[in-house]
């Protein structure tokens, strides 16, 4: 009886001090590194995957990148941007074409044609709820400098726009208003706290006259 309390006694000490603040912060530490390592690794895998232009492995991968929590660096962001631009610009392209064959097809035809069209189309609105999401639930709220903000706003407002070019007079209207509001917010912040010539000020200019457009 007596070992069987002792060996309770050890346990319960055990258990005392493996719940220290000493303990919690280094399991915290290694938790953190760990993190960290695996954060290290999805970025590489983005970079390998940009130069195979493997982009929806890169976009993948990024996702991930953001959805761990912190916010993002100036590589981590761009690479992001890049990897979203590349996957949806395929899309939009592809509709483009097929759009404009559907217009010039013979009626027999067009039902086929109609079908692939809005595939694609289901894929790009997949595609950009899918950014649009990461920017409400990680992005924009964890931007601090004024950069980071401008530059998720415009996102925002670009991935609104490409919503808009697919979109049925339905509800068009209201994803044109969702695309005007990103970008004017992110033009507020750029007038008041970036400089004129700032690249992605400049950027924002662009792609907002386009919406005009």
């Amino acid at each position: 009886v007596d070992e069987r309390e002792r060996s309770s006694a050890e346990q319960s000490r055990g258990t005392f001090f493996d719940t220290t603040p000493d303990h919690q912060e280094r399991h915290r530490l290694t938790t953190l590194a760990e993190a960290m390592a695996d954060k290290a690794e999805l970025v590489q895998k983005a970079k390998l995957a940009e130069q195979a232009e493997r982009y929806d492995d890169m976009a993948a991968a990024m996702k991930a990148v953001t959805e761990e929590g912190s916010e993002l660096n100036n590589e981590e962001r761009n690479l992001l941007s890049v990897a979203y631009k590349n996957v949806v610009g395929a899309r939009r392209s592809s509709w483009r074409v097929v759009s404009s064959i559907e217009a010039k097809t013979d009626s027999s035809k067009t039902p086929l044609t109609k079908e692939y069209r809005e595939k694609i189309e289901a894929e790009l609105n997949d595609i950009c709820k899918e950014v649009l999401d990461l920017l409400d639930k990680h992005l924009i709220p964890k931007a601090t400098p004024a950069d980071s903000k401008v530059f998720y706003l415009k996102m925002k407002g670009d991935y609104y726009r490409y919503l808009a070019e697919v979109a049925t007079e339905d509800n068009k209207e209201a994803i044109i208003s969702s695309s005007q509001e990103a970008y004017q917010n992110a033009l507020d912040i750029s007038i008041k706290e970036m400089q004129p010539t700032h690249p992605i000020r400049l950027g924002l200019a662009l792609n907002f006259s386009v919406f005009y457009y």
